[in-house]
């Protein structure tokens, strides 16, 4: 128990000293986040928070090495395989995080480093093998086993990341499910499992002391897909005990039950929308809350509170008596389905609420405002640089984020205007809109705009009011004889009339 007290309080001391440095560095890196789009917070706040977490949670190991070696080591020594990757893994994530904090990296390009780390788990022994349920026995994976072990470290690493989106939400939630399994795997004997849960609890404990309500820095992408592997893994270790559960992927289910449920639903609510499923917007649980009236630190709290009710069931399903883990799965189900009901049932008074009130969104509003002088102010323009110039004087008075001409492959002409608003990053979460200058059949280049919505997708209003902007360009490139204004259809001559003297004589 001595062990797991030390890796707790070196990896909290650790973290809650090096955050602050951590936070210089993020300035002057330029690794920030702006106020705009999803993110609730007004000011710039520094990311790269993941960096002080994941050093922490190193720190104990390597002393405990050399504190308590005849313990320790012997652990880890007979382990050693899973501990490379679990360290390898989590550093490889923590990088690839800094990265994307900093330079920003395609959604492809991290999915592809997630199953490759996922890949490697697999292979140090963090397997689904088996999933043990209570009356049905034991079902084997077989060939299915390398599937549903990436499947499920990619899903719990991207869960965490989703729910990231309040001042120590994801740092909280993280906390409570690192308990659960420290609780279950010290009942159950891993000690390896409960050593890194007490280091993981306490990097946590000393970040939240700078992140939660109001936050001075987010662990940003190296902190959650950090923390997001080494819950995954730890959890399927934990579950590779034969006393630790008698349902095997139940414990961890049922510990990370907020991020899971929040991830899978907002999938559900985008297929039905017919949306991206991997398409940003604020329907996520904390959006929901404060879009309810409730202040930011009250939905956090919230949530936590949410997550320690799925922890006590977690932890009485972990104990394997009948009684207990009965009453351990109604008290999560009646939880589960209280959210469902929440979820959905706020989102339909939402829509009608808006509906009623005629509720638009701020760009739609921005952009109706302009309607009456639109086609006043494309009336003057004598030559193409005159409708650009005129159509980025609209974008700034709409406060759109960017607009760019796209013309062919095949075309001769360059793009005639790539414009992107001053003082918003490049690299900042916006939804885009493209439409063909003209008929789609006769355009020869059309106009992609750039937008931060609260919606996470361009509204039905502003759609019909960007096409009429289009229009109206169209009709003032036309005017002028541009090359890209769309093409105009052949006429088809006209028959000759018959004269009257042939009509006369056919009579």
């Amino acid at each position: 128990m001595k062990a797991f007290v030390f890796a707790f309080v070196i990896a909290a001391v650790v973290c809650a000293a090096l955050t602050p440095l951590v936070r210089r560095l993020a300035f002057r890196m330029g690794a920030v986040s702006v106020p705009g789009g999803r993110h609730v917070h007004k000011r710039t706040i520094p990311r790269l928070g993941g960096i002080a977490i994941c050093l922490a949670f190193f720190a104990p190991m390597v002393g405990l090495l050399f504190v308590q070696s005849s313990s320790v080591a012997m652990v880890f020594r007979a382990q050693s395989v899973r501990a490379i990757g679990l360290f390898v893994g989590g550093g490889a994530l923590c990088l690839l995080g800094v990265l994307d904090d900093t330079r920003r990296v395609r959604a492809l390009y991290k999915l592809y480093a997630h199953l490759a780390v996922a890949v490697l788990a697999f292979a140090c022994g963090f397997r689904i093998d088996v999933i043990r349920l209570p009356i049905f026995g034991d079902l084997s994976m077989g060939i299915f086993s390398l599937p549903v072990t990436v499947l499920w470290i990619v899903g719990i690493i991207n869960a965490i990341n989703l729910i990231d989106g309040l001042d120590g939400l994801a740092g909280g939630v993280v906390f409570f499910a690192a308990l659960t399994n420290f609780i279950v795997a010290y009942l159950s004997g891993s000690i390896m499992v409960a050593l890194i849960m007490a280091s993981t609890l306490g990097a946590v404990l000393g970040f939240l002391c700078y992140n939660f309500n109001p936050a001075r820095i987010f662990m940003g992408d190296s902190g959650s897909y950090f923390l997001g592997f080494i819950l995954a893994t730890t959890s399927l270790l934990g579950s590779m005990q034969p006393a630790s559960t008698a349902v095997s992927l139940l414990v961890p289910i049922l510990a990370l039950g907020v991020p899971i449920f929040d991830t899978l639903f907002a999938m559900v609510r985008r297929f039905l929308e017919r949306r991206p499923i991997f398409s940003p917007d604020r329907g996520h649980l904390h959006h929901r809350l404060l879009d309810m009236g409730i202040t930011h630190r009250r939905a956090v709290l919230i949530l936590y509170g949410i997550s320690v009710i799925f922890t006590m069931a977690a932890i009485g399903v972990s104990l394997g008596k009948s009684w207990q883990a009965g009453l351990a799965m109604l008290i999560a189900s009646a939880v589960l389905v209280g959210l469902v009901r929440f979820a959905g049932y706020f989102e339909y008074l939402h829509l009608v609420r808006r509906q009623k009130a005629r509720l638009r969104t701020r760009d739609a509003e921005l952009l109706r405002a302009l309607m009456p002088e639109l086609v006043r102010m494309f009336s003057d323009v004598s030559t193409e640089e005159n409708v650009w110039e005129v159509l980025q004087s609209v974008m700034k008075r709409a406060d759109l984020v960017a607009v760019e001409v796209i013309v062919p492959p095949d075309s001769k002409g360059e793009p005639r205007l790539s414009w992107w608003k001053e003082g918003v990053a490049l690299d900042s979460e916006v939804v885009t809109a493209r439409y063909p200058i003209g008929p789609e059949s006769a355009a020869r280049a059309s106009l992609k705009f750039s937008l931060q919505t609260d919606y996470g997708d361009v509204s039905a209003q502003s759609e019909v009011l960007l096409q009429i902007v289009v229009d109206v360009v169209a009709a003032a490139l036309t005017r002028v004889g541009s090359a890209l204004a769309p093409e105009v259809a052949h006429e088809v001559e006209p028959v000759p009339r018959a004269s009257q003297t042939q009509i006369e004589a056919r009579s």
